[in-house]
């Protein structure tokens, strides 16, 4: 298959992670010179009022719904079957039909678990080559199909949870999770602490405080770590969280040159890279971006589901550390902070996890297995012929 042909990206948005895979592949595939790239978020177009119930639902599991959605995640995981299979193909197979027959893509890419997609494949025999990305650093058996052509996964652990469940190795590769290009340059620090007001010679706790449920009471937490620390500089990232951003710009002022409270941060690998450590919330994306740069993770009470497996994926290998109790949060990124040695091996550690240039590797694989395929069906069709 040449790069100049037709791709369909399906993603979902469940979180921003598979949206965000989605669009660095898009943007790659652009690079390689594809004649058409088609990003279609199928949930959503299929059956907006129902997408937008259940996205809702998802964000609320993050703070009131943990119990709920531990039972969905680990549930459908236990009881997938070809009854489930049927019900994720009437979800978006119309709308899925649409596309292949106006757009005629050469290959597909899901970077959400779309089972329409190869059951798609198996009740009408249309064969288009199919892969999923995943976005995470442990695995949901909803991934999984037999007519998914190649899974490319963050890991070794991945990719032996797929071996467990019968796939060839031929069709697993692991090639790390996507992610912007920013986060793979090299950069001189000095002019990002001028850049943010930041002083190269203290300590920098990054809190990434927007995501949902990431952590409670931060203008308190935050508050005792400037008074149990004062040669500790804090940045918090609010994103859209406009009301916390509010809450917590009179702290900025009480604290000019300790405190810097941001919006929604274009380049955030700026302050990656001059994080002494960072407390942020497990998703797939932003573990994969600390990868890259070497950040050390703190990670608060882990909501049930991929973000806990991810985590303790991240503890198992000593570059994330994991506080399920409030209370304890001052003192141990405290001691953390002036644990010198052990910041190292953390960066060292959660360094050792990153595969660069992922998105590369990730396409360019695709053409050559896509071209595979074709030449495959060319072949059985002369046969039958």
């Amino acid at each position: 298959m040449k790069p100049n042909s037709k791709v369909l990206i399906l993603t979902a948005k469940y979180g921003n992670g598979h949206v965000q895979v989605a669009k660095t592949l898009e943007e790659k595939c652009k690079e390689l010179g594809f004649k058409k790239v088609i990003v279609c978020n199928l949930y959503s177009e299929s059956f907006p009022v129902f997408s937008e119930i259940t996205q809702y639902l998802y964000l609320k599991s993050f703070s009131i719904g943990k119990q709920f959605y531990r039972l969905f995640y680990y549930g459908v995981d236990k009881m997938y079957n070809k009854r489930l299979m049927n019900l994720y193909f009437i979800m978006g197979h119309k709308r899925l039909h649409q596309i292949v027959t106006s757009e005629q893509p050469d290959m597909i890419i899901n970077t959400f678990p779309m089972i329409v997609v190869p059951e798609y494949r198996r009740k009408t025999g249309t064969v288009i080559p199919t892969f999923n990305v995943l976005t995470d650093f442990c695995l949901h058996r909803i991934w999984v199909h037999e007519n998914i052509d190649k899974y490319y996964v963050a890991t070794n652990h991945v990719k032996e949870k797929l071996l467990q469940l019968g796939i060839h190795p031929n069709r697993i590769k692991v090639t790390g999770i996507p992610i912007r290009k920013q986060f793979e340059l090299e950069m001189d620090l000095n002019p990002i602490y001028h850049k943010y007001g930041l002083d190269p010679s203290k300590k920098t706790l990054l809190i990434m405080a927007g995501a949902h449920g990431v952590l409670k009471n931060v203008k308190e937490l935050c508050q005792a770590f400037l008074s149990k620390n004062k040669q500790l500089q804090i940045v918090v990232v609010c994103g859209n969280n406009h009301p916390l951003k509010e809450s917590l710009d009179s702290l900025g002022k009480n604290y000019p040159q300790q405190f810097k409270v941001l919006s929604y941060v274009e380049r955030v690998d700026e302050l990656y890279r001059i994080a002494s450590c960072m407390i942020t919330k497990p998703g797939g994306i932003t573990l994969t971006e600390a990868t890259a740069i070497g950040v050390p993770i703190v990670l608060y009470k882990p909501v049930p589901g991929q973000e806990k497996e991810n985590a303790h994926f991240f503890e198992n290998n000593q570059s994330a550390l994991i506080i399920n109790q409030i209370e304890d949060i001052c003192e141990e990124v405290h001691n953390l902070l002036m644990n010198d040695q052990k910041l190292l091996n953390m960066k060292h550690n959660i360094k050792k996890l990153n595969v660069p240039h992922s998105a590369d590797m990730i396409v360019q694989d695709m053409i050559k297995e896509s071209a595979y395929i074709k030449d495959k069906q060319v072949m059985v069709g002369s046969v039958n012929y």
